[in-house]
């Protein structure tokens, strides 16, 4: 072959290296931890249209032939890794009401709560013993229409808060549809109803969400909401100044003295709201609007937890589910050990209490350069998408 054609077909070569390269594995996350072979990830629920929410629950697919078609035992962190993870002794929370708001009806969710719970040694939590509670946005007992996805998030959250608080009740307040007028009158229907806390593992863009914003202002009730699940970008409530904003990270056992790591999570939500002002509380200095996140807890789901669900889905019981729709009742659920919810103000509590927070270095939610880096990747100190950190006890809460 002449010189000149060598050189070209080298040039050619080393530019498609560089391409591969750049674009890594096809089943890698942008903060390098890849997938197991022929696993992939399930969206609970599909993209919506401004004004609307979508569940962040995000389901662990393993590759064919890993499981058996029925996964029969519990797949993914357990309610002794999460107290071990986080440091929580779950003896608090009695008489703590944890409210899950989410869109659609479970029918299942109080027969499938209590698997879960009979699973790992948890007292039953049920209507007639005055644990469980689930009503409309109404505060009725007519359940909105049902939904496979928004039922598999339900799941998810109430598993959650028996994991972490086992002796909170659990409020189940389903909205009628996902629209955000009805999740914010949800909302509105927990604090009434005297929760102490409220979760909100959805979220939507910010697009004409001044109009309910304010269905998030609830002081003296501790309300989370999920930061979202496509990486950095900011969603809403979780823009909201009235809520804890919780990001996601992936944990992993160690041999080190906490037992555990954690990075963040490369598909938590961050940045900066183009809508809402800073709380005073928040002091970083490289966006000029409300900052998200604030904290976080693990939301990956190669790292996910266990799920028990029964309501209309192949496969099951059990499930490993992740996105920062684990995070958002698990932070809920401390704040119910801690029993501080009447008292917080808003998110702020945390940015006070950080020596109660596990800080949370390395890693990122996107592929791209963001200015300035702390948005989108986990540093010392403050970061997007970590926030604070991860609870180290209850004592930030």
């Amino acid at each position: 072959m002449p010189i000149a054609g060598r050189r070209s077909l080298l040039l050619l070569s080393t530019a498609l290296l560089v391409l591969f390269a750049l674009a890594g594995p096809a089943s890698a996350q942008p903060d390098g931890r890849a997938l197991p072979p022929g696993a992939t990830v399930r969206d609970a629920c599909g993209a919506v249209r401004p004004g609307f929410a979508r569940c962040f629950a995000e389901v662990f697919v393993p590759a064919a032939g890993t499981v058996s078609p029925l996964a029969t035992t519990p797949v993914g962190y357990v309610p002794a890794d999460l107290q071990s993870a986080y440091k929580l002794s779950t003896a608090g929370g009695t008489g703590q009401i944890i409210a899950i708001v989410d869109a659609f009806d479970d029918p299942n969710a109080e027969s499938d709560l209590n698997q879960y719970r009979a699973q790992f040694g948890i007292p039953a939590c049920t209507t007639a013993n005055g644990c469980f509670s689930k009503v409309n946005q109404n505060g009725g007992t007519t359940p909105p229409a049902t939904d496979v996805g928004w039922a598999e998030e339900i799941s998810l959250d109430v598993d959650m808060v028996s994991a972490i608080c086992p002796n909170c009740h659990i409020l189940l307040v389903e909205a009628t549809t996902n629209s955000f007028a009805n999740l914010a009158a949800a909302v509105d229907r927990a604090a009434l109803m005297g929760a102490q806390a409220i979760s909100n593992s959805y979220g939507g863009s910010e697009t004409g969400s001044s109009s309910v914003e304010t269905h998030y202002n609830h002081p003296g009730h501790a309300i989370t909401a999920s930061s979202g699940d496509s990486g950095f970008g900011v969603q809403f409530p979780a823009s909201s100044p009235h809520v804890t904003a919780v990001g996601g990270t992936t944990l992993n056992h160690s041999t080190n003295a906490r037992g555990w790591t954690e990075s963040a999570w490369s598909g938590a939500g961050s940045g900066c709201s183009s809508v809402y002002a800073k709380p005073t509380w928040q002091l970083d200095t490289g966006c000029a609007r409300r900052t998200v996140a604030d904290v976080s807890a693990v939301a990956n789901p190669s790292t996910g937890v266990a799920v028990f669900d029964t309501f209309g889905v192949s496969g099951g019981p059990w499930f490993q589910f992740g996105g920062t729709s684990v995070s958002s009742p698990i932070i809920a659920s401390v704040y119910g050990l801690a029993g501080n919810g009447t008292t917080v103000n808003y998110g702020s509590f945390p940015y006070a209490h950080t020596g109660s927070l596990f800080d949370v270095v390395g890693g990122s939610n996107t592929n791209r350069k963001c200015r300035p880096s702390y948005l989108c990747t986990a540093v010392a100190g403050y970061d997007g998408p970590t926030g604070l950190g991860t609870p180290n006890g209850t004592g930030a809460f």
